[in-house]
Parts: structure tokens; C-alpha cells; sequence
């Protein structure tokens, strides 16, 4: 009975870290389309720092001119290098105009943290080591010491050689006992710096609990619960709980894209640990969305790191891809070969009809064997059906009308009545032939997408909508995305269908895609558009 009791008690939470995860991943995939807001609300916070700074440049202000640049340096040191660098060095400047000892020093140890988070490790230490720690104040001196530990804890994972890393860690380990002599008790920086501490001499349930601590206890800005969650990940994948190791990433994640920070691992460790679990997709979204953060923050250690494994990830996806294109492509061969098999089956029940008493047995065969296929066939995608049907519909009507255009021609040219002939060929006009089928084309198209139009409008800021006037057929426009929507994606084919140059179909594409929500998925989204009948079934 107690078995049972704790077999079910891990079942429940099971389920409780399951769903906690889904929950945390999807708030991380609106965190991702909401990115460009938080980089957009960090400009903001800039402009406002830079409007304060123009200010006291007017007045000359230097005291305050150097705090505004460092000001910016904060803005800017975990989102752009280049830049957090470039106002740095200006408050240095200042410093040094100054001659203000401690300013220049304070300076120096946010260009040691720049510097280590370019991946310029030798040079931050270089920088750090070139200041008088005599003159600074506690907090001053805990900043350069929690600073030099990360630089060595940093030049230890991109070493990954026993050989060095280990004294590397070492060396990280006793500045950040230093650290923790300077530094404030009952700070969000204390809690920092001991939760660190005791991951890095592999005191896991210790970190676990000063890591939960801190997050439940304070009030952390973004960017240190980025560290928290980030680093309590680290402590449940060594623990071996892949749930919650995966769930703390995504947190970490999270508030690494509401806070704007490009330097960061979080992302990257996330797509590593996903690529292990064989969700592809979301492994190379994840690794993208990191060198592209890499790369923006212009950390070269990162890009290297992402670099490793960037490519395998790509190449599984294709990989899973191919396998893909493969299966459907016997898919397509199969439902073909149905497609035939339902013909002749069609040809045979119709001469059976025929037949007197002695084929009526045979006859009863067929229907129960055309019975046992149409079952089959109810399995078979809708779309290949109706176009099936679509496609025998105009190539019999086609037929039918060359036969009798034949016929009267003939008739015509025998009774030596070329005039005729001539009045006859006037009748058929090609573009009203054309403008049948694709009026076919689209009655078949909107009877397997009722909603198409509507969602394919939604993808438009309101002012770019524009209605049909006929609300049962498509435009050149929307066939182009209609074609691509049944897998149709070949721009010579689609110019072929359309009677338009492939110059135009891509011009179409182009001024399209600039109009929409979504210049850089469009296609993406066009593709999710569903049925009616998948619709009902996700409601």
C-alpha cells in the first residue's frame, strides 16, 4: 500500500514539473516575440541617460559627466561591448582629468568585467592587476575581487583543460573568499557571491538552498535572476534532474531577453539540453537566437562556444528534414497509386453493371472490395482528394471541349468553310478558360480553407488590409501564398500556373512580405494556417 501511495505521490509531481515546464517554455516563446520590445525600452533608458549627460556637458559638469558615462557603461556592458567599451573609456578620460585616483580605479574595474565578458581574459586581468587596492573602499574592493574570480571562473570553462582550468578555478575560488569579506551582508550581492561560492566547491545542496533563498527572499532585478536561475540549472543537471534543470534555463532565458543582456549562456545551454532530448526545431531556434545575441554583444569567447555546436544542431535539423521530405514523398506515391487503383476499380464496377445475373456475384465482390478502399481512403489527406477530383474535373472538361472543337473544325474544313473555321476558333477565348480554372482552383482551395483569407489578412497591420469585392475567389496575390500553402512553393511552377513571370512572382512575394507583421516569417506563418476540420479539432 505504501508503495502504491509513493508510486503515485512521484506520479503527481511528475506531472506538476511536466506542466511547469510546458508553462515556463511557452512564457519563453512570448519573451522571444516580445524581444525587440525590451531592446526597445533599453534605447529608451539610454536616450534618457544620454539627454542627462548633454546637460552637464553644457554646463561642464565633469564630476557628474564621468557618473553618466558610467551610467551608460551599466546600460550597455551585458548589451553591446563595443559601445559599453567606447563610454568607458570616456568616464577614464574624465577620471584622469580629474586626477581623481579612486575614479580612475573604480573605472578600471568595470573595464576588468567588459574586458572578461569580450573574452578578453588576459587583458582583464592585465587591468584589474594594474590597481592600488590600498586607496579603495569596501565596496570597491569587493567589486574587483568578485570581478577577478569571474574572469578566472570564465578563462576556466573556455579552457576546458585540466591542465589549466583547475588552477584557474582555484585562483577564482580564493578572490572570491576575498570578495566575500568586502561585501555588504543581506544584499542581493552577498547572496551573489555566497551562492557562487559554494556551487564552485561543489557544495550542491548548499548552492541549491542559498540559490532558492535568494530567490525567494529578495527582490532581484533581471539580471540577477538570470544568474539565479541560470546557476541553480547548473545545480540540478549535476543532481541529474533534467526537468528542472531545463525549467530554470528557460527562467534564466527569460529574464536575460526581458532585460535586454546579450552576453549570456543561458539560451545556448537551453538549445544544448533540448538538441539531448531530440527536440530539434526548438534547439536550433534557441542556438540561432544565441550567436545572433553572441555576435550582437560581440563576446568572441561565446561565438566560439556556440560555434562547437551550431552545426551539429543544424545538422540533425536537416537531417530530420530530409527523413521528412522522404516520408512524404512515399506518402504522395502511395496516395497515388490510390488515386489509380480507385479509377480502375471505378471502370470495372461500371462494366459489372452491365453484366447479366452470372457477373452479379462478381459485381458484389468488387463492391465490398471498392468499400474495403474507400475506407482506406478516408484516411488519406483531404487536400490530395480534392485536388484529385479538381484535377479529373478540368482535364475531362478539357477533352471534352478540344473533341468537339476537333469535330466542328473538321466538319468545317471538309465542307471547305475556313471563315467558319475561323468564327468557330473566335468563340474559345484562352483567358476566359483561364479564368475558369482558377475560379475552380479557388472554390477548391477555399472549400479546404474556409478561413484563409481571414487569417492570411490577420498577418497585416490594419491599414494594409485589403477585401476582395467577391468573397468566393482569390486574387493573383492571394494564389501566389495559396499555391504555397499546399506545399506548391516553386516559383517557376507558380508562374507556369499563373501565366505571370517568375520576375513577378518574386516581386509579389517581396512588396507582400514588407507590408506584414512578420517580414521575417512570413512563409512560416502562411504554413500554419490550418484546415477547418483541424481547427474544430485543436478548439
Amino acid at each position: 500500500m505504501k508503495f502504491i501511495v509513493l508510486l503515485f505521490g512521484l506520479l503527481i509531481m511528475n506531472s506538476v514539473q511536466a506542466f511547469q515546464l510546458d508553462s515556463t517554455l511557452q512564457k519563453l516563446e512570448q519573451a522571444i516575440t516580445n524581444k525587440d520590445i525590451y531592446i526597445h525600452q533599453k534605447y529608451d533608458r539610454i536616450a534618457a541617460i544620454k539627454k542627462e549627460l548633454g546637460k552637464h556637458v553644457y554646463y561642464e559638469d565633469n564630476q557628474q559627466i564621468y557618473e553618466d558615462y558610467l551610467t551608460l557603461f551599466k546600460e550597455y556592458q551585458s548589451f553591446n561591448y563595443d559601445s559599453a567599451y567606447y563610454y568607458l573609456e570616456q568616464a577614464k578620460s574624465k577620471a584622469f582629468l580629474l586626477k581623481d585616483t579612486l575614479k580612475i580605479s573604480r573605472a578600471k574595474i568595470k573595464e576588468g568585467f567588459v574586458l572578461m565578458s569580450s573574452g578578453l581574459f588576459k587583458e582583464a586581468i592585465d587591468t584589474l592587476e594594474s590597481i592600488t587596492l590600498d586607496i579603495l573602499p569596501d565596496p570597491y574592493k569587493f567589486e574587483y575581487y568578485a570581478v577577478k574570480a569571474r574572469t578566472f571562473y570564465d578563462l576556466a570553462d573556455y579552457t576546458r583543460d585540466n591542465r589549466f582550468s583547475d588552477n584557474y578555478i582555484q585562483k577564482g575560488n580564493e578572490f572570491l573568499h576575498q570578495a566575500l569579506r568586502y561585501v555588504e551582508p543581506n544584499s542581493n550581492e552577498y547572496w551573489n557571491t555566497e551562492s557562487l561560492n559554494r556551487l564552485k566547491h561543489s557544495d550542491w545542496k548548499g548552492a541549491q538552498q542559498a540559490f532558492m533563498y535568494w530567490l525567494q527572499h529578495y527582490d532581484l532585478p533581471a539580471h540577477y535572476e538570470a544568474i539565479a536561475t541560470s546557476s541553480l540549472a547548473y545545480v540540478y543537471s549535476v543532481q541529474g534532474d533534467n526537468d528542472k534543470n531545463l525549467e530554470y534555463l528557460a527562467r534564466a532565458a527569460i529574464a536575460d531577453i526581458e532585460s535586454a543582456t546579450k552576453e549570456t549562456v543561458a539560451l545556448r545551454n537551453l538549445a544544448s539540453e533540448l538538441f539531448k532530448l531530440g527536440d530539434l526545431k526548438k534547439a536550433n531556434h534557441y542556438i540561432s537566437l544565441a550567436m545572433e545575441d553572441a555576435t550582437f554583444y560581440n563576446a568572441r569567447h561565446r561565438k566560439m562556444e556556440i560555434s562547437s555546436i551550431l552545426p551539429i544542431i543544424e545538422k540533425a535539423q536537416i537531417q530530420k528534414t530530409e527523413r521528412q521530405k522522404n516520408t512524404l514523398k512515399w506518402i504522395v506515391i502511395a496516395l497515388s497509386v490510390l488515386a489509380i487503383l480507385v479509377v480502375i476499380f471505378l471502370i470495372i464496377i461500371f462494366k459489372q453493371l452491365k453484366a447479366r445475373n452470372a457477373s452479379r456475384r462478381i459485381l458484389s465482390e468488387s463492391n465490398l472490395k471498392l468499400q474495403e478502399l474507400n475506407n482506406n481512403l478516408k484516411e488519406v489527406d483531404s487536400i490530395k482528394q480534392e485536388y484529385i477530383t479538381y484535377f479529373l474535373k478540368v482535364t475531362s472538361g478539357f477533352i471534352h471541349r478540344i473533341d468537339q472543337l476537333q469535330k466542328s473544325t473538321l466538319q468545317k474544313i471538309i465542307a471547305k468553310r475556313p471563315e467558319e473555321v475561323v468564327q468557330i476558333l473566335k468563340k474559345y477565348s484562352v483567358k476566359k478558360a483561364r479564368a475558369h480554372l482558377f475560379q475552380q482552383f479557388d472554390e477548391v482551395f477555399l472549400k479546404l480553407f474556409p478561413t484563409f483569407k481571414e487569417d492570411y489578412f490577420n498577418l497585416f497591420p490594419e491599414k494594409e488590409r485589403v477585401l476582395l469585392n467577391n468573397e468566393d475567389t482569390l486574387n493573383n496575390e492571394l494564389r501566389i501564398f495559396a499555391l504555397y500553402r499546399l506545399g506548391v512553393q516553386d516559383s517557376n511552377q507558380v508562374a507556369d500556373f499563373l501565366e505571370l513571370s517568375v520576375a513577378t512572382i518574386y516581386s509579389y512575394k517581396t512588396r507582400i512580405k514588407s507590408k506584414s507583421n512578420y517580414k521575417d516569417n512570413f512563409e512560416e506563418k502562411i504554413m500554419e494556417i490550418k484546415q477547418y476540420e483541424n481547427k474544430k479539432v485543436n478548439k
